[in-house]
């Protein structure tokens, strides 16, 4: 209990309880800011960023159309979004830079500035590569290949992979209008009763079933 009013002492010292008139004021400043920050945190899904599930890189829609290309290339059955972009060296380095990266994704698409192409830059550029020998390393150092193919060992390490491996896995259509917002059961942005096929089309597909089996 002694160090109670040494505590209260210190906070005063540095004005960091502010006058009683003030008080009331300052408390339903701070509620509001930690409410806001809370709700900030569930509209942002904000927990699925410590998870491997790719769709919480579509919690930001313009991501889409990178989720949808990876959706659907070979990439999809044996890497998610984090064996790539994220470095695996160590779990305190592979959360440190998802939430350094994060946190810039997040300020951009707050602010609405991501470009019509999106590009990695040189932080995440030197990930993904690591990542590609890391999981193509018999392929990187096979050493039947490196006695056929010319300059097997400078172009294996002299430049990144995706120089000549242009559509793996996100094919070359890069830009945010040229793919747009495909039909894709995101569960970040779509209601639980999302139909695909749309309530008129589906009123009519079952008025003709009832028809052709009255006409039976």
């Amino acid at each position: 209990m002694a160090r109670y009013p040494r505590f209260k002492r210190f906070l005063f010292r540095y004005s960091l309880i502010p006058p009683k008139k003030w008080r009331p004021a300052a408390i339903i400043l701070v509620a509001s800011l930690f409410g806001l920050g809370l709700y900030v945190l569930r509209l942002s899904n904000a927990a699925s960023y410590l998870s491997d599930d790719p769709q919480a890189c579509v919690n930001c829609h313009v991501m889409t159309p990178q989720y949808i290309t990876w959706a659907r290339s070979s990439h999809r059955e044996v890497a998610s979004c984090n064996d790539c972009h994220v470095p695996h060296n160590n779990v305190f380095n592979q959360y440190y830079f998802k939430a350094m990266d994060g946190l810039y994704h997040s300020t951009i698409f707050t602010l609405r500035a991501e470009p019509e192409v999106i590009k990695a830059r040189q932080p995440s550029v030197n990930v993904i590569q690591d990542n590609c020998i890391r999981c193509h390393t018999p392929q990187v150092t096979d050493a039947k290949m490196a006695s056929f193919v010319e300059n097997h060992h400078y172009n294996r390490t002299d430049r990144t992979c995706w120089e000549c491996h242009r559509e793996t896995p996100h094919g070359r259509v890069k830009s945010l209008s040229a793919v747009g917002h495909q039909i894709e059961p995101i569960r970040a942005h779509a209601p639980p009763d999302l139909q695909i096929v749309p309530k008129w089309l589906r009123e009519s597909m079952k008025n003709q079933e009832q028809n052709a089996s009255t006409s039976k």
